[in-house]
């Protein structure tokens, strides 16, 4: 505490100090400014005082004089002379000394100020470049580092020297170890010029034909298309699903075709099937192409309908013509088909050869006429392709060896002729019962395994061959599986079931051969058809049964071979006689189902028996009218 009392005491005694200093200074100002406020003295005075200052520095009066006449001969002009020695009074008295003028040269210097040098922003981006505005505002943000700097040295001349440039800045390479140096070292010197040999081996190696492949495809969708996923690998297990109800405002319009002018080009399709693993491959098979023998004869192209390119995906050959083929359901890498010469062939998308990896014997134990009907039916651990051919055989092949069946059966009806079956259709579910038709105008039910093992039953009323089978698979409230549909040389479809040997309805609005027809895969009402005049036709039986409800007709009228719904049911591909697919997109309003759909295709059902009934008893009576009375 005595401390700070101390402290306290010493501030204040300075404070009063400094106070009494500032008084005192205040005090000399005044006096000092009182004195100059008095009276000037006079000039005599005041020149005496001069005098005595110079004296008392020690510099003589005469000599200020002279100094004093030799400044002001300075501001004389050269061209006056003046020679004349006069005296000077100046007032008070004083006699200043006679001067001598004379001329003299006068030099001048000039020394130039100190620069001084600063770094401002301005001269970081400013560019020294004397382009066109257009030049500079093309240049980027990273230019200004470019070391490139021909303008630079064109305009250095009339820039300052004291103008700075940003400083050029190296990347600076990572420290290497000596095995690294030592390893590129080694690469260097591995990497040589490769002989026409070597290349040719190169070129030929499995390596570098799967690259070749998978980089040429990646090219091709590349060129057709603008934006969409180019990568997807069918080889692998991508999945991706087709983007539909682009048409929903139209019922059946045409969205693409597809067409190879080299191995589409004067051959006719004789089938079509659509992937379940990528449900934008579709499989198209081609008979033999007569104008050109040296050609194989069969074809199988596999095409993509995500992408626009216009040449198939993959491209697969065979000796003799191909009469069916199908998408094996389980191995979404191998295509299978069924060809004239009753041959049963596999190919694999991931071996780069277009020939088959396995083909069945032509033996007595096979086929030995022309397979049209080939499936693969089962599960995931269990399945089995299953092929009818045009002999009256059915046999049963495992995918990992076709050297020989492990089943085989003849379809004879009634201890009768093999039956030459044209097409096949399993029942919904069902991998043991399925219908046939045959080129004898003849429905049939038959089954693989049991006691009725063979051909059950038999269905009559067309009058040409059956050309095309269907068993409807819809699933949903109400189980049709029972019902069926059929295609024929006799310009009709026909609606039938398997518990009634008469058909339900006929369908006659065609004027041709019906060569195709197949179910909706989502609507239990509808179903296509093609026939021989190019006409696809799309039936709603839930709104019309004699007309269809929608028509597309192909161009010039090709006949249409082949018609298969994408699983989707929005999308139908169909074939025709000169080797163009059309894939046609159904209206959404009309493919998508409505709740009632289901029950109201079982009382369109029972109308049409009713109907069928009526046109039974008709025919009886008319039979019975004919017979002659005796």
């Amino acid at each position: 505490m005595s401390d700070r009392k101390a402290e306290l005491e010493r501030k204040k005694a300075r404070l009063e100090q400094m106070r009494k200093e500032r008084q005192e200074k205040e005090q000399r100002r005044k006096i000092k400014d009182n004195e100059e406020v008095k009276p000037g003295k006079p000039p005599q005075d005041l020149r005496a005082e001069t005098d005595a200052l110079l004296q008392d520095l020690g510099i003589p009066p005469n000599v200020w004089n002279r100094l004093e006449g030799g400044g002001r001969s300075g501001s004389i002009s050269p061209t006056i002379q003046d020679t004349e020695q006069t005296n000077v009074v100046i007032p008070g008295g004083s006699i200043r000394p006679k001067v001598k003028l004379s001329i003299c040269k006068v030099s001048e210097t000039t020394i130039a100020p100190k620069e001084n040098v600063s770094y401002s922003k301005e001269t970081q981006t400013t560019s020294v470049e004397t382009g066109d505005r257009e030049d500079i505002e093309a240049r980027g943000p990273w230019d200004y580092y470019d070391d490139d700097t021909d303008s630079v040295e064109a305009s250095s001349e009339t820039t300052p020297a004291h103008q700075h440039k940003m400083p050029h800045v190296e990347m600076v390479q990572p420290a290497k170890t000596q095995q690294e140096i030592e390893q590129e070292s080694k690469v260097e010197k591995w990497i040589k010029e490769l002989s026409d040999d070597e290349r040719k081996q190169i070129l030929s190696s499995e390596d570098f034909q799967n690259f070749f492949n998978r980089s040429s495809r990646l090219v091709e969708r590349v060129l057709a298309e603008n934006e969409t996923d180019m990568y997807i690998d069918y080889v692998g297990s991508d999945k991706e699903g087709k983007d539909d109800d682009q048409f929903a405002g139209d019922r059946l319009k045409l969205n693409r075709y597809f067409f190879d002018e080299r191995w589409s080009k004067h051959r006719t399709i004789t089938s079509l099937d659509w992937s379940t693993q990528h449900p934008e491959l579709l499989v198209a098979s081609y008979n033999a192409n007569e104008e050109s023998p040296h050609d194989p004869d069969g074809v199988v192209l596999v095409w993509n309908s995500k992408f626009k390119k216009d040449t198939p995906e993959f491209t697969f050959h065979c000796q003799s013509a191909v009469m069916s083929s199908c998408f094996a359901n389980f191995h979404p890498n191998l295509v299978v088909g069924g060809t004239y010469s009753g041959q049963i062939v596999l190919w694999d998308n991931r071996v780069n050869k277009r020939t088959p990896v396995q083909r069945t014997p032509l033996t007595a134990a096979a086929h030995t006429h022309p397979v049209y009907c080939i499936k693969v039916v089962g599960t995931q651990n269990a399945h089995n392709l299953i092929s009818v051919s045009t002999d009256g055989k059915i046999c049963c092949w495992s995918l990992d060896m076709l050297s020989q069946p492990q089943d085989s059966m003849e379809l004879q009806h009634r201890q009768s002729k093999a039956v030459a079956v044209t097409c096949f259709s399993f029942l919904a579910g069902d991998v043991n019962n399925f219908v046939v038709g045959s080129e004898d105008c003849t429905v049939y039910t038959a089954s693989r395994h049991g006691s009725k093992a063979g051909i059950t039953e038999s269905f009559e009323g067309h009058q040409g061959p059956v050309t095309g089978i269907d068993c409807h698979n819809v699933p949903g409230q109400i189980d049709f599986s029972p019902y069926f549909l059929t295609s024929s040389f006799d310009w009709t479809i026909k609606l039938w079931s398997n518990r009634d040997s008469k058909y339900i309805h006929s369908f006659e609005d065609n004027s041709d051969y019906v060569y195709d027809v197949q179910w909706s895969p989502i609507h239990p009402a509808m179903f296509a058809s093609v026939d021989g005049m190019g006409r696809l036709d799309l039936w709603h039986l839930n709104n019309e049964t004699e007309v269809p409800t929608a028509t597309a007709v192909s161009d010039n009228n090709v006949a249409l071979n082949r018609c298969r719904w994408h699983q989707s049911g929005h999308h139908i591909a169909a074939g025709d006689d000169n080797g163009r697919i059309n894939v046609y997109d159904v209206g959404e309003h009309i493919a998508n189902p409505k709740n009632d759909e289901w029950s109201c295709f079982r009382q369109t059902l029972q109308e049409l028996k009713s109907h069928a009934a009526e046109r039974e008893e008709d025919s009886s009576f008319m039979g019975s009218m004919t017979v002659p009375l005796r």
